[in-house]
């Protein structure tokens, strides 16, 4: 018998945050951002339920060809660009649109020898000083791409740092409007938090928003909210993509004073049962995690108890009676009874954010799609 912690892709929930984002924006085309493997979830496994977005994006040219596999002639835009000479040859021969956010990526361009000119998106950077010409430097950048007969139609993009908390995108929004005035092309702005917080109060709002063609769904699309802290996932409406669930494989009698796990941590205010579960850090667990960290058994809440360790991990039975040997764990996600625990909650009580968990999903862990959701 395998041992009993899988993972569950919900196909169903994919479509269905991808329909809110579209609601969210309706003017624009989404971008379904792909990248990290689908964030953990598997690109091959959430093809079919997002296949309704306007085009993919991410970051590696392998998961592109991932895609041309399994059929999809839509958009595919690489987020980071190229990195050498050889990148640009791949965007040829796959069709593949890509940044450019320096001066090295432009004169590859020039470098290169196709017949058939590229689709670029010019990224300035707008505050999040990560990538990106700066305002002062986009219009001559625009200005050297657009002479390249290597280059094709030229688009303009940004990045918003804080589309998520209380500085919002207003000021970014302004420093990109003034450095690409006047300039031609399509614009790509929008992230999942700028989508559900700004584009939705848009018509409330004293600063409206810059024309966006093109958005970008990211980490919403898999159920998690962008603002968490702030508003949950049901707040947005949006429904967990992925469900990490094991069972309890023994279960302990303590007494007071009683300890639990490497360096005994846990020590056991009085009598409590506790249940030792098949998922430990070599799995994608936090081991950060602290006892209290919030679980589903058979659907009911619950918390961990003392340190995770490789393989197992402890949570607190004493309040469930009727829980025991072969008792489902939900450690984020969806529980078989429907019961939700959002990757939020578990992420945030190990001060981390729920992106982490998503792509630390180890390998030897079974992922499985919920056919019964559809496909």
């Amino acid at each position: 018998m395998p041992r009993p912690i899988y993972a569950l892709v919900h196909p169903q929930a994919l479509r269905h945050n991808l329909n809110r984002l579209r609601q969210a924006a309706p003017d624009a085309r989404v971008w379904a951002v792909v990248k990290a493997d689908a964030y953990g979830h598997g690109i091959e496994r959430v093809f079919g339920a997002l296949a309704g977005a306007d085009g993919f994006a991410l970051l590696e040219i392998a998961e592109a060809q991932r895609l041309r596999a399994l059929g999809w002639r839509g958009p595919i835009l690489l987020l980071e660009g190229a990195f050498e000479l050889r990148d640009l040859e791949a965007c040829s021969r796959l069709d593949l649109w890509h940044v450019v956010h320096n001066e090295a990526q432009i004169d590859m361009l020039a470098a290169h020898k196709t017949h058939v000119p590229q689709r670029v998106f010019l990224k300035i950077n707008s505050g999040m000083n990560r990538l990106g010409f700066a305002p002062a430097q986009a219009r001559a950048a625009w200005t050297r791409l657009n002479a390249l007969p290597q280059v094709d139609e030229i688009s303009l993009m940004t990045h918003f740092s804080d589309a998520d908390g209380p500085l919002g995108i207003a000021d970014q929004a302004a420093r990109f409007e003034t450095a690409t005035a006047d300039l031609p092309g399509e614009r790509c702005l929008s992230n999942s938090a700028a989508m559900l917080r700004h584009h939705l109060h848009q018509a409330q709002s004293a600063q409206p928003l810059p024309a966006s063609d093109w958005v970008r769904a990211g980490i919403a699309l898999y159920g998690s909210a962008p603002d968490f802290g702030l508003n949950t996932p049901a707040h947005w409406d949006l429904r967990p993509a992925m469900s990490l669930r094991a069972q309890i494989i023994a279960v302990q009698d303590l007494q007071a004073g009683d300890t639990v796990g490497y360096g005994s941590r846990f020590v056991a205010a009085g009598p409590m049962r506790i249940g030792i579960v098949a998922c430990g850090y070599a799995d994608g667990y936090m081991r950060a995690s602290p006892s209290g960290t919030p679980v589903l058994v058979d659907g009911q809440r619950s918390g961990t108890v003392g340190r995770v360790s490789m393989d197992m991990l402890a949570v607190d039975l004493s309040a469930l009676p009727r829980a025991g040997l072969g008792s489902e764990v939900t450690l984020w996600g969806q529980a078989s009874s429907g019961a939700l625990l959002p990757i939020d909650e578990v992420a945030a009580a190990g001060q981390t954010i729920a992106y982490e968990l998503m792509c630390a999903l180890a390998r030897r862990v079974p992922v499985q799609v919920d056919e019964d959701a559809g496909d």
